[in-house]
C-alpha cells in the first residue's frame, strides 16, 4: 500500500515537472520568435486573434514546448518508478496527449499545426523519454 502511495506521489510529481516545463517553454517562447505585431499572446483572447495571422514559425515553439513536456515528465517516470516502466511513461504522453486535444478545441489552430502537434508531441515523445531514462539508468 505504501508503495502504491508512493509511485502515485511521484507519478503526479513527473507529470507536473513536465507541465511546468511545458509552461516555462512557452512563457519564454516570445523571447526566441516575435509573436506577431499588435497581438498580445498573454491572454486567450489575444492569442485567439493572433491565430490567424500566425505564420509557421510561430508554432515551433508551443510544439517544442509540448514535445519537452512530454519528454520529461516520461524520462522521469521511467528513471524513478521501477515497476511497469513503459505503461506509465505513455501514460504520461497519454494525459499530455489528452491536455493537447483540448487545446485543438478551444485554440483555432491550424489543421497542420493540430496533426503535426497531436501526432509527434505525446505518444512519441513519451515513447523517447522512456528509451532515454533506461539508457542513462544504465550507465
Amino acid at each position: 500500500m505504501l508503495r502504491t502511495i508512493l509511485n502515485l506521489f511521484v507519478f503526479v510529481v513527473c507529470v507536473l515537472t513536465g507541465g511546468m516545463l511545458n509552461g516555462i517553454i512557452v512563457q519564454f517562447s516570445s523571447a526566441i520568435i516575435a509573436p506577431p505585431t499588435g497581438f498580445d499572446l498573454s491572454t486567450e483572447e489575444g492569442l485567439k486573434g493572433a491565430m490567424v495571422v500566425m505564420e509557421p514559425k510561430h508554432f515551433i515553439m508551443p510544439f517544442l514546448a509540448h514535445a519537452i513536456g512530454t519528454l520529461a515528465g516520461a524520462f522521469l517516470v521511467t528513471l524513478f518508478i521501477k515497476e511497469r516502466k513503459l505503461f506509465r511513461a505513455l501514460l504520461v504522453g497519454f494525459l499530455f496527449f489528452l491536455a493537447g486535444t483540448y487545446m485543438v478545441f478551444i485554440l483555432p489552430s491550424p489543421l497542420w499545426f493540430d496533426a503535426v502537434d497531436l501526432g509527434l508531441a505525446y505518444i512519441p515523445m513519451a515513447w523517447i523519454g522512456y528509451k532515454l531514462a533506461l539508457r542513462f539508468s544504465r550507465k
